[in-house]
């Protein structure tokens, strides 16, 4: 009766283990590996349906400005052996500024093309990376920020080497926390300020959320099952992988930007990323707009805010 017991226990814990291994190796293909087209979250459409009329011809214009553009494409390759690729756009007549715009998860530098006129009139070059696992560069896996950091002080230093003596660091949503991650590094004196908007606190508390959200599963055994898979493959854990912990390194102006109705990326890791982070700070909670949709709900009143930043630690 014992050996049956212990028989059956043991088949039953088989059996589990290759129910896990197969839960991590899908879940890995949805948040890890490149190429899987996910629905995250579908905010209702009355959440970013708030831009005025003005905002919404700004807005356009700043796309139409963006799609005329004819960048030129820069790469470098990671110690890996990954090449990433960048857009960039230089001022005809160098102001010696510049600035790197981070995209999200799952998009391209092309998405935050949006944002490229409003630092372009203001004499900037524009860097539009496109992420290890995205568009043009790449690897076969996403790093939410992680790997990617150590990708962005090469793009640092390009931006250096071109003779900019200003460098700002703006991310939207998994971008977001590549620059906050990156704030955590050794950087230089040219970087002087780092824009983040829906960011979130770690990797790991956003897919345990995502779990919840789009599963309706707990974070364990699966999430620590799938950081295992995914260490062994590309050689990161979610638990590592923090803007929390990072941020708290930082001595660089930070301006925090979140939606209060952002059900993909939750407001309240805006709030834990705030009181983690070290040096200058400021946050500002946008009413009502959804994941990264506060420049989209609230264009003019955004690049008043973000021009206020600039203008502060620009003249440090």
């Amino acid at each position: 009766m014992k050996r049956k017991i212990k028989l059956t226990a043991s088949i039953l814990i088989v059996l589990i283990t290759v129910a896990l291994l197969f839960a991590g190796d899908y879940f890995y293909s949805q948040a890890v590996q490149r190429g899987t087209d996910v629905v995250l979250h579908s905010e209702s459409a009355s959440t970013n349906a708030l831009a005025s009329e003005d905002d919404q011809l700004h807005l356009q214009n700043a796309k139409d400005w963006f799609n005329l553009q004819h960048p030129e494409i820069v790469n470098f390759e990671t110690d890996e052996g990954i090449e990433v690729k960048a857009q960039f756009i230089a001022q005809e007549i160098p102001k010696n500024k510049a600035v790197i715009l981070a995209h999200g998860f799952r998009n391209t530098g092309e998405d935050m093309g949006k944002f490229a006129k409003f630092y372009y009139d203001q004499g900037f070059d524009i860097l539009l990376p496109d992420a290890r696992g995205h568009g043009d560069s790449g690897g076969d896996y996403i790093g939410f920020g992680w790997h990617d950091r150590l990708d962005y002080l090469n793009w640092i230093d390009f931006l250096t080497t071109y003779g900019n003596q200003q460098i700002i660091l703006h991310g939207n949503s998994m971008g977001a926390a590549t620059v906050l991650m990156t704030s955590g590094e050794e950087l230089p004196n040219e970087v002087k300020g780092i824009i983040a908007d829906s960011s979130y606190s770690s990797v790991k508390e956003e897919l345990a959320h995502q779990l919840k959200h789009i599963y309706n599963l707990p974070a364990f055994p699966l999430l620590n099952v799938t950081s295992i898979i995914t260490n062994l493959r590309v050689g990161y854990t979610f638990g590592e992988a923090s803007v929390v912990d990072q941020v708290q390194k930082n001595t660089l102006p930070l301006f925090i930007i979140h939606g209060d109705a952002d059900d993909l990326v939750p407001t309240i890791m805006a709030e834990q990323i705030y009181e983690a982070a070290g040096g200058e700070k400021e946050m500002w909670i946008v009413p009502d707009a959804g994941h990264t949709k506060s420049y989209d709900n609230k264009t003019i009143e955004f690049e008043q805010h973000v021009q206020k930043f600039l203008d502060h630690v620009l003249a440090n």
